[in-house]
């Protein structure tokens, strides 16, 4: 997606997309960060709300509409009047909730060397403490957001947890998107042997915002099954548990950790 600030042009968007994917026979969908509220750097968040509100209900009755599971990729969860949660969170195929988790590792940074701007997360969002990991028919599911990647030990702690599956919906910068999205995806990937699933944002937000895009999805070798161009879209790929099964049996990296 390319979302902006704009909230209902977002979730018309976002439906329109849930359905394309539907339709076309997904069994579990996934939307990027941010995608209902995409604001500029350092505006407020005049759409925060909570685990009840008009955002995670939307993804709710799509998904029961659909009999799908949908990742809503994250939104800002009230926390008080100075700041929110960046939370992303997992809805069954029965439209209820299943799992939320909170983005732990903030934003911090100054691209300026490297052509970008100045982000400072935590001036307005609460960092979130809990590893989290769903249970699902499919399998374990870990949720993460974005910067999150840049963490091996969370994912590895997610593996230690039973996750089949991570998720990675962001909003990368152009600036290290070009060098390092890819690589960290499939290093998380190969580190923890799971199918790894990064809806991304893309495109230019407003006068100055942009994301690098190129959703993804990883198989527990490393593999890319799928990749988005350069523009909003739906991508597909097929996951084969039973051959992450056999990947884990040959090569038993899980089980071999010391520290």
């Amino acid at each position: 997606m390319c979302s902006g600030d704009d909230l209902a042009a977002n979730l018309e968007e976002a439906g329109r997309r849930l359905d394309e994917a539907a339709e076309a026979g997904a069994e579990w969908i996934a939307l990027p960060e941010n995608f209902a509220y995409l604001r500029r750097e350092g505006a407020p968040f005049p759409c925060a709300q909570d685990l009840h509100g008009e955002i995670v209900g939307f993804v709710a009755e799509r998904a029961k509409r659909h009999g799908v599971w949908i990742l809503g990729g994250s939104f800002p969860e009230r926390v008080d009047d100075e700041r929110v949660h960046n939370t992303s969170f997992l809805v069954s195929s029965r439209g209820e909730l299943a799992a939320a988790y909170r983005k732990i590792h903030l934003f911090d940074v100054d691209l300026g060397a490297q052509g970008g701007g100045v982000f400072e997360e935590s001036k307005s969002i609460a960092p979130g403490s809990e590893v989290v990991v769903a249970d699902t028919p499919f399998g374990g599911v870990g949720l993460s957001i974005c910067y999150d990647i840049r963490f091996p030990e969370l994912y590895l702690e997610m593996s230690r947890r039973g996750a089949r599956f991570v998720t990675v919906p962001a909003a990368f910068a152009p600036e290290t998107g070009r060098d390092h999205w890819e690589v960290l995806l499939r290093a998380r990937a190969i580190e923890s042997q799971a199918f790894v699933v990064a809806p991304a944002q893309w495109g230019r937000h407003s006068a100055d915002r942009t994301s690098y895009g190129r959703s993804m999805l990883i198989d527990p070798w490393g593999l890319v099954l799928a990749q988005a161009p350069d523009r909003p879209c739906v991508v597909f790929a097929d996951f084969d548990l039973e051959a992450q099964d056999r990947i884990r049996r040959s090569l038993p990296a899980l089980q071999h950790r010391r520290l």
